[in-house]
């Protein structure tokens, strides 16, 4: 493994020590899709916002009040997990290693599924 560059700020070598510089299109197609998945939770924030705010006469009051901690709370999910998903994506490419599948994909589909389903259960109810 080569030293590593001395013209790396100290953020850079802080957060990612050791290894290789990648090929810069990769680290700027990691880059590229943590702030998809940054989208991604601003979205699922917004809709908790807005379940909270105009779902009090839609559902029952703790019902709205759950779905919308619940949208919150896989937004909060969401966004740490691009973080960590983009660290070990970049991570792993520094020093050749294999990319690890990321745990945010189904993390994001059960909780879309649970939502959805609560949503159609209390439509239907």
């Amino acid at each position: 493994m080569s030293e590593e560059r001395t013209d790396r700020d100290w953020i850079s070598r802080t957060v990612l020590p050791g290894g290789e510089e990648p090929d810069p299109r990769f680290t700027l197609a990691n880059e590229r899709t943590f702030l998809a998945w940054i989208r991604t939770s601003l979205a699922f924030l917004a809709g908790g916002i807005a379940l909270e705010t105009i779902g009090d006469g839609i559902f029952p009051e703790g019902v709205h009040r759950a779905l919308s901690i619940l949208v919150i709370a896989i937004a909060f999910l969401i966004s740490l997990g691009a973080a960590v998903r983009w660290w070990r994506i970049e991570n792993n490419m520094r020093k050749g290693r294999p990319l690890s599948l990321p745990l945010i994909v189904p993390l994001l589909s059960l909780g879309g599924a649970v939502a959805a389903c609560l949503i159609f259960g209390m439509i239907l109810g």
